[in-house]
């Protein structure tokens, strides 16, 4: 992977949007002393070049019902590929897991999930082990959020 070479106004931009990805061209151009042409050009530019992958809208997990955080840590039974694309794909069809990482360690897999209650962690957690390739799921749920989906460090 190739590392992008970022001069100081497209952090500032790029800053910026992490912040707040509403922002017009004119205000970006404004807080960054760049007129809005060439801003415009360089945010198409972090947009075809992959350094902005999409825009989307922060959502309150509690005010829409998903009361609990779970991070899971899962470990396979076998590493067949076959049997690795299989869990891959199976949790990325599960709605209820929002973040899914390969991990060094005893677990293979680190696992954030999103549930309204125990009930349906519960109702989760059996789907997740009928799959054939799991061995061990241990499970720690989130006591309190103190830092979430911050800004990446430009």
């Amino acid at each position: 992977m190739t590392v992008a070479k970022l001069d100081r106004i497209d952090r500032l931009l790029l800053d910026a949007l992490q912040q707040d990805a509403r922002l017009t061209t004119a205000e970006l151009s404004e807080r960054v002393s760049l007129s809005p042409s060439p801003c415009a050009r360089r945010v198409r530019r972090f947009e075809q070049d992959g350094l902005i992958e999409g825009y989307r809208a922060c959502l309150n997990k509690g005010k829409l019902g998903l009361g609990i955080t779970i991070f899971v840590q899962v470990r396979l039974s076998q590493h067949r590929d076959a049997l690795v694309d299989q869990f891959e794909q199976a949790v990325r069809d599960m709605p209820e897991v929002i973040n899914c990482h390969t991990v060094s360690g005893a677990f293979d897999y680190l696992l954030q999930v999103v549930s309204a209650d125990l009930q349906g962690f519960e109702q989760w957690v059996r789907r997740l082990q009928k799959l054939p390739m799991i061995q061990t799921v241990d499970s720690s749920f989130a006591i309190r959020t103190v830092k979430e989906n911050g800004p990446l460090p430009l």
